[in-house]
């Protein structure tokens, strides 16, 4: 029985194409569609867009997408794995979540831990301790233990100062930074659904949104409108999504508190499942 790769790489050389065009094609990168016809999917990208990739590659080489989604499930490779955030991955943004073994890991959690413990006292070179001569006096470690306590105090109380109001200016700017011609429509009346999606703009970029309704040949749109560089946007995920960006390399997506590249780059569909 052929693999994931083997049954990927016979497909495009029927076709006739090279894997640069394959890329140019399907707006993926080729060093990804390489590893995929040899069968290595850890392209150091969480399983949503390995699947993504994997479903859009499928489709454009005329291969039944969701058989090669069920084998590639089948590798035990289906479900959502948890890692580490990567510089490369998020670009210029550096997010991450730290919990609470990260924060006792930090340097300014060991540097805040070894500058409260009393430093010991410390023994003066040049000084015989077997001299009859009075030796010099030493610093008290309490004072020091004082000093560096009030130093600590000062240093976390500018954190948080900085912290309000890095905040409020981040919320100011994203008040008056609000497009006007942005419309939000909702396709039903009952409660806001728990799951929620946020874009985010690095620059410039128009973004539809459309929920995928299976009963009609098109979605309901859950958004529309233009977002400018720096701005949010929350949008309701009451199912699998569909995300059409004017300039997908413009446009990163938070879920669940990470926040992810589309991958893609011009005029591209994400589909969110």
């Amino acid at each position: 029985m052929q693999t994931i790769g083997e049954r990927l790489e016979e497909a495009r050389k029927k076709k006739g194409i090279s894997i640069r065009e394959a890329a140019e094609a399907t707006k993926i990168r080729g060093d990804y569609l390489s590893k995929f016809e040899n069968n290595q999917f850890d392209i150091n990208l969480t399983e949503l867009y390995v699947r993504g990739f994997l479903r859009t590659y499928a489709q454009f080489l005329r291969l039944p997408a969701d058989r090669i989604i069920n084998d590639y499930a089948a590798l035990g490779r289906g479900e959502p794995r948890p890692r580490q955030p990567s510089r490369e991955v998020y670009g210029r943004m550096d997010v991450s979540v730290a919990s609470a073994d990260e924060r006792a890991e930090s340097p300014v959690a060991v540097a805040e831990e070894k500058a409260l413990a009393p430093s010991p006292a410390r023994r003066v070179p040049g000084v015989n301790r077997r001299s009859s001569a009075p030796a010099a006096s030493s610093i008290d470690p309490a004072v020091v233990f004082k000093f560096v306590k009030w130093a600590a105090i000062a240093l976390v109380t500018i954190l948080v100062l900085w912290g309000l109001v890095s905040l409020f200016r981040s919320a100011t700017n994203d008040h008056l930074s609000k497009p006007p011609a942005a419309t939000v429509t909702s396709s039903s009346a009952g409660p806001q659904a728990a799951d929620t999606v946020t874009l985010v703009a690095l620059d410039t970029v128009h973004v539809t949104v459309v929920r995928k309704n299976p009963d009609a040949t098109r979605g309901d749109v859950l958004f529309q409108g233009t977002l400018l560089r720096g701005q949010t946007q929350p949008v309701p995920k009451p199912g699998p999504i569909y995300i059409s960006p004017s300039a997908a390399e413009n446009l990163e997506i938070e879920y669940h508190g990470k926040r992810y590249p589309t991958g893609f780059t011009g005029n591209q569909t994400v589909q969110m499942q």
